[in-house]
Protein backbone atom coordinates (compact mmCIF):
# COMPACT_ATOMS: atom_id res chain seq x y z
CA UNK A 1 0.00 0.00 0.00
CA UNK A 2 2.96 2.38 -0.19
CA UNK A 3 3.25 3.29 3.28
CA UNK A 4 6.42 2.34 3.85
CA UNK A 5 9.62 2.89 1.80
CA UNK A 6 12.21 0.97 3.58
CA UNK A 7 15.79 0.98 2.09
CA UNK A 8 16.58 -2.31 2.87
CA UNK A 9 14.36 -5.04 3.00
CA UNK A 10 15.15 -8.80 4.74
CA UNK A 11 13.67 -12.04 4.33
CA UNK A 12 12.65 -13.56 7.55
CA UNK A 13 12.08 -16.90 6.02
CA UNK A 14 15.67 -18.83 6.66
CA UNK A 15 15.28 -18.35 10.04
CA UNK A 16 14.87 -21.52 12.00
CA UNK A 17 12.51 -22.24 15.13
CA UNK A 18 10.07 -18.93 14.82
CA UNK A 19 7.12 -21.16 13.16
CA UNK A 20 6.50 -23.68 16.18
CA UNK A 21 3.05 -23.87 17.88
CA UNK A 22 3.74 -25.45 21.67
CA UNK A 23 0.83 -25.49 24.48
CA UNK A 24 2.82 -25.95 27.91
CA UNK A 25 1.57 -24.90 31.58
CA UNK A 26 -1.52 -23.71 30.12
CA UNK A 27 -0.36 -21.23 27.28
CA UNK A 28 -0.41 -21.36 23.46
CA UNK A 29 2.16 -20.04 22.15
CA UNK A 30 2.64 -19.41 18.53
CA UNK A 31 5.60 -18.64 16.46
CA UNK A 32 5.91 -15.49 14.54
CA UNK A 33 7.00 -17.42 11.05
CA UNK A 34 3.56 -19.65 11.49
CA UNK A 35 1.54 -19.57 8.84
CA UNK A 36 -2.23 -18.76 8.49
CA UNK A 37 -2.38 -22.13 6.89
CA UNK A 38 -0.66 -24.04 9.40
CA UNK A 39 -3.09 -22.48 12.38
CA UNK A 40 -6.14 -23.31 10.13
CA UNK A 41 -4.95 -27.12 9.71
CA UNK A 42 -3.91 -27.48 13.39
CA UNK A 43 -5.38 -29.50 15.76
CA UNK A 44 -3.92 -28.23 18.87
CA UNK A 45 -5.13 -24.95 17.75
CA UNK A 46 -8.67 -26.54 17.13
CA UNK A 47 -8.25 -27.44 20.39
CA UNK A 48 -6.26 -24.79 22.78
CA UNK A 49 -7.42 -21.71 20.96
CA UNK A 50 -10.44 -22.64 19.43
CA UNK A 51 -11.16 -18.87 18.38
CA UNK A 52 -7.85 -18.78 16.52
CA UNK A 53 -9.72 -21.32 14.50
CA UNK A 54 -12.98 -19.66 13.86
CA UNK A 55 -10.92 -16.74 12.39
CA UNK A 56 -8.71 -18.25 9.94
CA UNK A 57 -11.30 -19.20 7.29
CA UNK A 58 -11.89 -15.79 7.41
CA UNK A 59 -8.39 -14.16 6.20
CA UNK A 60 -8.39 -13.03 2.73
CA UNK A 61 -8.07 -16.25 0.51
CA UNK A 62 -6.23 -19.83 0.50
CA UNK A 63 -3.31 -18.72 -1.28
CA UNK A 64 -2.63 -15.89 0.44
CA UNK A 65 -3.07 -18.27 4.06
CA UNK A 66 -0.59 -20.17 2.52
CA UNK A 67 2.05 -17.52 2.45
CA UNK A 68 1.02 -14.84 5.53
CA UNK A 69 2.00 -15.48 9.01
CA UNK A 70 0.79 -14.48 11.97
CA UNK A 71 3.62 -12.48 12.89
CA UNK A 72 3.29 -10.26 10.13
CA UNK A 73 -0.16 -9.93 10.24
CA UNK A 74 -0.04 -8.70 13.73
CA UNK A 75 2.84 -6.23 12.96
CA UNK A 76 1.35 -5.26 10.01
CA UNK A 77 -1.88 -4.37 12.13
CA UNK A 78 -4.27 -3.67 9.62
CA UNK A 79 -7.82 -2.44 11.76
CA UNK A 80 -9.86 -4.66 9.36
CA UNK A 81 -7.73 -7.55 10.57
CA UNK A 82 -8.88 -10.48 12.50
CA UNK A 83 -6.18 -11.61 13.93
CA UNK A 84 -5.08 -8.38 16.05
CA UNK A 85 -9.03 -8.41 17.79
CA UNK A 86 -8.98 -12.23 18.47
CA UNK A 87 -5.18 -11.51 20.55
CA UNK A 88 -6.74 -9.14 22.59
CA UNK A 89 -9.78 -11.20 22.99
CA UNK A 90 -7.29 -13.72 24.23
CA UNK A 91 -5.59 -11.04 26.25
CA UNK A 92 -2.39 -12.36 24.43
CA UNK A 93 1.21 -11.16 24.79
CA UNK A 94 3.38 -10.45 22.39
CA UNK A 95 7.30 -11.22 22.30
CA UNK A 96 9.32 -8.26 20.86
CA UNK A 97 13.35 -8.96 19.85
CA UNK A 98 15.63 -6.52 18.98
CA UNK A 99 19.21 -5.11 19.53
CA UNK A 100 18.49 -4.65 23.56
CA UNK A 101 16.89 -8.32 23.55
CA UNK A 102 13.69 -9.39 24.30
CA UNK A 103 10.51 -7.77 26.07
CA UNK A 104 6.79 -8.88 26.19
CA UNK A 105 3.98 -6.34 25.48
CA UNK A 106 0.56 -7.58 26.16
CA UNK A 107 -1.58 -7.44 23.01
CA UNK A 108 -3.97 -4.75 24.29
CA UNK A 109 -0.75 -1.76 24.34
CA UNK A 110 0.52 -3.51 21.40
CA UNK A 111 -1.60 -1.73 18.92
CA UNK A 112 -0.98 1.57 19.24
CA UNK A 113 -2.32 3.49 16.04
CA UNK A 114 -3.70 3.04 12.70
CA UNK A 115 -0.69 0.61 11.11
CA UNK A 116 1.32 1.50 13.96
CA UNK A 117 2.40 -0.98 16.78
CA UNK A 118 4.93 -1.35 20.01
CA UNK A 119 7.48 -2.27 17.89
CA UNK A 120 10.79 0.02 17.30
CA UNK A 121 12.69 0.64 14.10
CA UNK A 122 14.71 -2.33 14.60
CA UNK A 123 12.26 -4.60 16.86
CA UNK A 124 10.66 -7.98 14.92
CA UNK A 125 7.65 -9.49 16.71
CA UNK A 126 9.15 -13.07 17.40
CA UNK A 127 6.30 -15.01 19.07
CA UNK A 128 2.49 -14.46 20.85
CA UNK A 129 1.00 -16.22 23.68
CA UNK A 130 -2.32 -16.34 25.37
CA UNK A 131 -4.09 -19.22 27.79
CA UNK A 132 -4.91 -22.07 26.64
CA UNK A 133 -8.54 -22.96 26.47
CA UNK A 134 -10.69 -24.57 29.29
CA UNK A 135 -13.50 -26.80 29.43
CA UNK A 136 -15.03 -23.37 30.48
CA UNK A 137 -13.88 -21.32 27.75
CA UNK A 138 -16.58 -19.29 25.43
CA UNK A 139 -15.85 -17.73 21.99
CA UNK A 140 -17.52 -16.47 19.35
CA UNK A 141 -16.35 -15.01 16.16
CA UNK A 142 -18.37 -13.04 12.85
CA UNK A 143 -17.41 -10.56 10.44
CA UNK A 144 -19.37 -9.02 7.48
CA UNK A 145 -17.78 -8.35 3.93
CA UNK A 146 -18.97 -7.23 0.73
CA UNK A 147 -17.20 -10.63 -0.35
CA UNK A 148 -15.69 -13.79 1.52
CA UNK A 149 -11.65 -12.87 1.68
CA UNK A 150 -12.43 -9.08 1.48
CA UNK A 151 -11.50 -6.67 4.23
CA UNK A 152 -14.37 -6.81 6.76
CA UNK A 153 -16.45 -3.81 7.10
CA UNK A 154 -17.26 -5.04 10.58
CA UNK A 155 -15.88 -8.07 13.06
CA UNK A 156 -16.14 -9.31 16.22
CA UNK A 157 -13.77 -11.72 18.33
CA UNK A 158 -15.43 -12.71 21.58
CA UNK A 159 -14.52 -15.02 24.11
CA UNK A 160 -15.88 -15.43 27.81
CA UNK A 161 -15.70 -17.83 30.80
CA UNK A 162 -18.77 -20.00 31.95
CA UNK A 163 -19.85 -20.10 35.29
CA UNK A 164 -22.81 -22.46 35.22
CA UNK A 165 -25.41 -20.54 33.36
CA UNK A 166 -24.09 -16.97 33.34
CA UNK A 167 -20.46 -15.57 31.67
CA UNK A 168 -17.54 -13.50 33.12
CA UNK A 169 -14.42 -11.76 32.04
CA UNK A 170 -16.56 -11.01 28.84
CA UNK A 171 -14.38 -9.69 26.24
CA UNK A 172 -15.90 -8.78 22.58
CA UNK A 173 -13.48 -7.07 20.58
CA UNK A 174 -14.26 -5.36 17.41
CA UNK A 175 -12.12 -5.21 14.25
CA UNK A 176 -13.10 -2.57 11.37
CA UNK A 177 -14.48 -0.07 13.68
CA UNK A 178 -11.49 2.15 14.64
CA UNK A 179 -7.82 2.58 14.08
CA UNK A 180 -7.23 -0.51 16.18
CA UNK A 181 -9.31 -3.08 17.81
CA UNK A 182 -11.84 -1.90 19.86
CA UNK A 183 -13.09 -3.11 23.04
CA UNK A 184 -16.41 -2.57 23.97
CA UNK A 185 -16.54 -2.27 27.62
CA UNK A 186 -19.58 -0.83 28.51
CA UNK A 187 -21.38 -3.55 26.65
CA UNK A 188 -19.62 -6.27 28.66
CA UNK A 189 -20.56 -5.26 31.47
CA UNK A 190 -24.10 -5.51 30.15
CA UNK A 191 -23.93 -8.82 28.61
CA UNK A 192 -22.05 -10.35 31.50
CA UNK A 193 -25.46 -9.46 32.78
CA UNK A 194 -27.64 -11.86 30.96
CA UNK A 195 -29.42 -9.33 28.25
CA UNK A 196 -28.35 -9.54 25.23
CA UNK A 197 -30.51 -6.26 23.65
CA UNK A 198 -28.73 -4.48 26.68
CA UNK A 199 -25.73 -5.55 25.58
CA UNK A 200 -26.53 -4.00 22.07
CA UNK A 201 -27.80 -0.79 23.00
CA UNK A 202 -24.60 -0.39 25.64
CA UNK A 203 -22.16 -0.90 22.49
CA UNK A 204 -19.85 2.31 22.90
CA UNK A 205 -18.18 2.20 19.37
CA UNK A 206 -17.79 5.23 17.48
CA UNK A 207 -16.99 4.21 14.11
CA UNK A 208 -16.42 6.87 11.04
CA UNK A 209 -17.13 7.22 7.83
CA UNK A 210 -15.13 5.56 5.33
CA UNK A 211 -15.27 4.52 1.39
CA UNK A 212 -17.62 1.24 2.31
CA UNK A 213 -19.96 2.41 4.86
CA UNK A 214 -20.90 5.18 6.87
CA UNK A 215 -20.36 5.16 10.57
CA UNK A 216 -23.86 4.79 10.95
CA UNK A 217 -23.99 1.55 9.42
CA UNK A 218 -21.64 -0.06 10.90
CA UNK A 219 -22.61 0.23 13.93
CA UNK A 220 -25.89 -1.28 13.05
CA UNK A 221 -23.82 -4.02 11.85
CA UNK A 222 -21.69 -4.07 15.21
CA UNK A 223 -25.21 -4.79 17.09
CA UNK A 224 -25.91 -7.13 14.29
CA UNK A 225 -22.92 -9.04 15.20
CA UNK A 226 -23.29 -8.85 18.51
CA UNK A 227 -26.48 -11.26 18.81
CA UNK A 228 -25.11 -13.77 16.02
CA UNK A 229 -21.91 -14.04 18.97
CA UNK A 230 -23.89 -14.08 21.56
CA UNK A 231 -25.60 -17.51 20.53
CA UNK A 232 -22.01 -18.85 19.91
CA UNK A 233 -20.52 -18.06 23.45
CA UNK A 234 -23.89 -19.66 25.02
CA UNK A 235 -22.66 -23.00 22.98
CA UNK A 236 -20.68 -25.31 25.81
CA UNK A 237 -17.12 -26.08 23.96
CA UNK A 238 -17.49 -29.33 21.43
Amino acid sequence: MRLSQPSLLVDLNSITGLDAITVKNGMVEIGALTRHVTLERSAEIAKHAPLIALAMPHIAHPAIRNRGTIGGSLAYADPAAELPACLVALDGEIDVTGPSGKRTVKAADFFKGLFETALGPHDVLSAVRFPAATAETRVGFAELARRHGDYALVGLAAAATASGKSLSDVRLVYFGVGATPVRARKAEAAFAGGLVDDAVKALDLDPTDDLHASGAVKKHLAGVLLRRVAKQLAEPRA
